[in-house]
């Protein structure tokens, strides 16, 4: 598997290229602004397309999928809870003075503990919500592809429309049950692993009873 990101848009948020090396199959992860460079990314590659899977719905995780579409219309994967936020999208740029193509109803539902393929590799979807209602992770291999759960040294918002503190600490101490070397791909910032924000990122003192484990 190589994992692969381009950092994009005013939010700075990484966009994940995703590739099974075997199938040389992949999925785009949250692809949020600047489509061309994506696409870039995506043809250099060498690999095919076959789905973008959005951690949720917010605009700077969802702003490149227009662009990548008119390249390769292929399927968009988000969970149900977040749709209220994913077709705001365009107003929700409008306040922020970006420039921004409102995507398409997504085609497939994420839920949790389900799995989807990237060639034939198998990702966990857990379902973290807190910084909005229908954030999900993605789980494989010693690897987690965490949006905007846990960063490196911080977490993500929880004063925005429908987030939720207390769910963004239940969803922060079940994704810190997954093993300390598990390396931690964010929406945002350098990649972290389990361990290191267990041990070191002052948000997650509320999960004390995950930490004495």
């Amino acid at each position: 598997m190589r994992i692969q990101s381009i950092t994009v848009g005013a939010f700075q948020e990484n966009s994940y290229l995703v590739v099974d090396e075997v199938t040389n199959r992949a999925v785009l992860v949250d692809p949020g602004a600047e489509p061309e460079r994506i696409v870039a990314m995506v043809r250099d590659s060498g690999a095919t397309l076959d789905q973008i899977w959005l951690t949720h719905g917010h605009i700077d995780h969802i702003g490149g999928i227009v662009g990548v579409r008119r390249e390769w219309p292929v399927p968009i994967h988000l969970h149900p809870f977040d749709i209220p936020l994913y077709t705001r999208g365009e107003m929700q740029a409008a306040y922020y003075g970006i420039p921004f193509d409102q995507p398409p109803t997504p085609d497939r539902e994420l839920s949790d503990d389900t799995y989807v393929m990237v060639g034939d590799i198998p990702f966990r979807v857990m379902h973290t919500p807190g910084h909005s209602p229908g954030h999900v992770v993605f789980i494989t291999q010693g690897v987690v592809l965490g949006g905007d759960l846990l960063f490196a040294g911080s977490i993500g918002r929880t004063d925005l429309p429908l987030s939720d503190p207390v769910r963004m600490e239940q969803s922060l101490e079940r994704i810190c049950t997954l093993d300390d070397e598990t390396v931690v791909y964010p929406g945002h910032g350098p990649v972290t692993s389990i361990v290191a924000e267990r041990m070191s990122n002052p948000f997650l003192t509320g999960v004390a009873r995950v930490l004495k484990r």
